[in-house]
């Protein structure tokens, strides 16, 4: 059934967070690594990964969407997983990223679950507010909704509020698709692979 599908995808693959001694690396360029073991890239697999356990299909792509020009990102990143869907029906696509905050690079949100340390997320739906055709919008609004009503409750504080934007962000491609920001710059890699738990709890709550 296809509605155990999930695509998880980046189309900011080079995104990264503060290097740790748990996880050190050497950034190429602002918050951001070729290295997929340290960029959102890693997150992506920890999601996958959690995922799999409750026996969901997911196909994560870990293709370069901003690498080596940062422009043109989204139209790439479309075209990956419009070659995806050709083969693998999927109503649920994630757009993972980090979070930037311009000039704020030490900032960190982060909450505590039990004894984990988990660094914020924050759904961004597209709208057709950029004059781009996009009917399904609302449906993808309604999925974010009701996978953060039910987070609310069981883990106050892992997500920050939904934000909404005139432009589309490749979501007209699903019924359930989202961007979701995983962490700011500031956050350290741990505690976005420890949310990840969580996320996929309630995904598969939902």
């Amino acid at each position: 059934d296809y509605k155990s599908n999930i695509i998880i995808f980046h189309t900011h693959t080079c995104e990264s967070y503060t290097s740790s001694k748990k996880y050190t690396y050497t950034p190429t360029g602002n918050f951001r690594t070729t290295d997929l073991k340290y960029s959102v890239a890693r997150v992506g697999d920890e999601l996958t990964k959690y995922l799999k356990k409750y026996k969901f299909n997911v196909i994560h792509d870990k293709t370069y969407h901003d690498y080596p020009s940062y422009n043109g990102s989204y139209s790439r990143s479309l075209s990956t997983v419009s070659n995806i869907l050709k083969s693998t029906k999927a109503d649920i696509i994630i757009d993972l990223h980090r979070d930037a905050i311009g000039s704020y690079s030490g900032y960190a949100p982060a909450v505590k679950i039990g004894n984990d340390e988990c660094a914020q997320i924050m759904f961004v739906i597209g709208t057709d507010g950029g004059k781009l055709k996009h009917p399904n919008w609302k449906q993808n609004l309604q999925f974010a909704i009701k996978l953060q009503e039910k987070a609310n409750k069981e883990y106050p504080g892992l997500f920050k509020p939904i934000i909404l934007r005139n432009s589309r962000y490749n979501q007209h491609i699903g019924k359930a698709a989202c961007i979701i920001e995983v962490g700011s710059t500031g956050n350290k890699l741990e505690q976005c692979l420890n949310s990840m738990k969580y996320l996929s709890k309630i995904i598969n709550e939902i």
